[in-house]
């Protein structure tokens, strides 16, 4: 044997060494070796590595802390998308979550729930290719997080590479899990920032929020982040060989080499939910980390899969929360708002109570169902609290302390707004103003097209949304693209440069993804996330408008509810007439299109590729598009039949195997370069 080939045996051996001694210590808590020994061995593997650079694997020990300061995060696309979770507050409530799913499976009789203790931290997307941690992500919108690898990396109970055991190696993992600060490190942080004369952290949940957005991994490394792996998402994972139920998800991440959270708990009743959930209620101030509630998942994927999604929750899980802080206060009136939608959500308006931080004056009393249930009333005093320490709302009404003049409130049967009629239809709760012209409903669309998430057009805020309706300049979003600099110098404080200005704002919203746009035109249930999960799979307006209410509901994470309303809405004539007008004015109503590859070319036709890395301007989905437009076929794995690999920086083992496999390789410009070729 060689000296290189005794030292690449050696290193090797050291690192399987450092990463069981690492899984033993972190995750299982039952350490294997002495610091000292470990340091020794650590110290070993990092001198051979500098020796012999070649040696450096990215699952490597010695690669969780990087050696310099990154000089920003870049915007990654998950694989899957992170939803929210619906939340609960109490056990009636839970019961109410269970009874909405069973209406979509009424056949369904006895099931498993798995109880998991909601940890406060931050969620982290993780993705292993070949058992290597490739990236790790914060949440973000829940499409597209921030890019934070290095710094996942410093997380001890995170591995760099799995242990798939018992199973066969997988190409692709995708794990999620939180990441969270355990309370001795976070008192301990705090002190060590007193003594600096620092900025002290409010809470553990902001302390790991903020470790992990910085650009330093040093520094993510020194405040120790722990880590809870819960969900699990692998392809093909119908196959039972894999795992077919969150329990056995739980099972494998253990064997993978992840901490889970030891307190799940396998209900085989709903009741048993409730009493592991009163259990923690108390216990939970024992624990060594946060805690702000229980994440209660159906454990049968199958019916996961049946069940589906809303536009913002997966219908098969819910987060029941412990109560937040409650405090008196005395309704004094009782405000009836008119939505973009038309539904009309009546508001408690209360003398000011201090309540989480903060100073609370109103609270949502949702519709006329919930004040009955309430029967609140002007003048009341009540139990108001924060719903997941966000929306403040009334828990009760304390009739004892009711004066006597008091009446019941009872909702408008006129739009308050446009004085029309409103109407409740069946099965909803909700009562609406159905006037199309309606000032309320306008104001509201056009505060929706023009906001953050929609076509974000600065400048255009409430004030001026309600000036342009009452004085008639603005009919519709459309009416927007019509107004000059002469049309708005006629409204309050508004003067020649700040209309021009403006109307330069606006015309720059025209180039906004029909992603955006989609989004921005209000339809009912269409939230950001299945905008863009809808203009993927129809990136035309006039393929959408031409879609059938099956197929649309066929994307993954959109049910029949959010087809119906897409569909549902492009067949009302009104709605396809703002459509050509906004067609009209230049707006995008189609994804963009690059201009490398024409039609008629197949440059590539025949070849297999496979993209590894990340791309210096290229997103991997927009890669493989241009690949597959050519004529290419894009896999996930290398093999013999592979053409070529696409190399992006921070490539991992699938370079080493296209390197022993004699593949070729490019770079994303000799991509580039090749499909600008005349």
């Amino acid at each position: 044997m060689t000296q290189i080939q005794t030292e690449v045996k050696r290193v090797e051996e050291l690192r399987q060494l450092l990463q069981r001694a690492s899984y033993a210590y972190y995750v299982l808590d039952a350490p294997i070796m002495e610091d000292a020994v470990y340091d020794k061995f650590y110290r070993e593997l990092q001198d051979l590595e500098i020796q012999y650079p070649e040696l450096i694997a990215p699952d490597s020990p010695t690669q969780r802390v990087g050696e310099r300061p990154a000089t920003h995060f870049t915007s990654v696309r998950h694989h899957i998308p992170l939803y929210s979770l619906e939340n609960a507050f109490n056990v009636d409530e839970l019961q109410a979550w269970d009874q909405r799913w069973r209406r979509q499976l009424p056949t369904i009789d006895s099931v498993e729930y798995v109880s998991e203790l909601k940890i406060d931290g931050s969620a982290l997307a993780l993705t292993y290719e070949n058992g290597v941690l490739v990236r790790g992500a914060t949440r973000g919108d829940g499409v597209a997080g921030e890019d934070i690898t290095q710094n996942v990396k410093t997380i001890r109970s995170i591995p760099l590479r799995l242990n798939f055991g018992a199973i066969e190696p997988i190409e692709r993992v995708e794990v999620r899990g939180e990441a969270f600060l355990p309370l001795e490190v976070f008192k301990q942080i705090n002190e060590e920032r007193q003594k600096a004369g620092e900025q002290l952290f409010a809470n553990p949940r902001n302390a790991a929020a903020g470790t992990l957005r910085q650009l330093d991994s040093r520094i993510v490394a020194q405040r120790r982040l722990d880590f809870f792996a819960y969900t699990l998402h692998i392809p093909g994972m119908d196959d039972a060989s894999i795992a077919n139920t969150q329990w056995e998800a739980l099972e494998l991440l253990q064997k993978m080499g992840f901490r889970v959270n030891p307190n799940h708990k396998l209900c085989a009743a709903l009741a048993e939910v409730g009493e592991y959930y009163e259990y923690w209620d108390t216990e939970r101030l024992n624990l060594p980390y946060m805690t702000d509630g229980v994440v209660v998942k159906l454990n049968s994927f199958k019916l996961q899969e049946q069940l589906g999604f809303t536009q913002k929750f997966p219908r098969w899980a819910v987060a029941l929360k412990y109560p937040a802080e409650e405090a008196p206060t005395r309704v004094e009136n009782i405000a009836v708002n008119v939505g973009r939608t038309g539904a009309l959500t009546p508001l408690a308006q209360m003398r000011p109570v201090q309540l989480a931080g903060t100073t609370v004056s109103r609270a949502t009393l949702h519709n006329s169902d919930r004040i009955a249930q309430l029967d609140i009333r002007i003048g009341d005093t009540v139990i108001v609290r924060k719903a997941g320490e966000i929306i403040p709302e009334v828990v009760r009404v304390i009739k004892e302390l009711r004066p006597d003049d008091t009446e019941p409130f009872v909702m408008p049967s006129y739009c308050p707004v446009c004085g029309q009629s409103v109407v409740r239809e069946s099965g909803e709760a909700v009562t609406r103003c159905v006037n199309a012209s309606c000032a309320a409903i306008l104001k509201g669309s056009i505060e929706h097209w023009v906001s953050r998430d929609a076509l974000d057009i600065k400048g255009v805020g409430e004030k001026l949304v309600h000036q342009l309706v009452d004085k008639g300049l603005v009919h519709s979003v459309a009416d927007l693209y019509e107004l000059t600099a002469e049309k708005l110098c006629t409204l309050e404080r508004m003067g020649q440069k700040s209309a021009e200005k403006l109307v330069m704002a606006i015309a720059q919203s025209k180039n906004q993804p029909w992603s955006r746009v989609l989004y921005g035109l209000g339809i009912r249930h269409v939230g950001s996330v299945n905008a863009q999960l809808i203009t993927e799979k129809y990136p035309t307006v006039e393929k959408l408008e031409t879609a059938k209410q099956s197929d649309i509901a066929g994307i993954y994470g959109i049910g029949a509810e959010i087809a119906q309303s897409v569909y549902q809405w492009f067949q009302i004539e009104a709605n396809q007439i703002l459509i050509e007008r906004l067609q009209a004015t230049g707006i995008k109503l189609a994804a963009e299109e690059t201009s490398l590859v024409s039609s008629g070319e197949q440059k590539f036709a025949g070849k297999t590729f496979v993209i590894t890395g990340t791309l210096p301007t290229l997103k991997r989905d927009e890669a493989k598009a241009l690949i597959q437009k050519a004529g290419g076929k894009v896999t996930d794995s290398v093999s013999k039949k592979t053409d070529y690999l696409v190399v992006g920086e921070d490539a991992g083992s699938k370079l080493e195997k296209a390197q022993a496999l004699g593949i070729s390789q490019m770079s994303e410009a000799q991509l580039l370069e090749i499909l600008a070729e005349e």
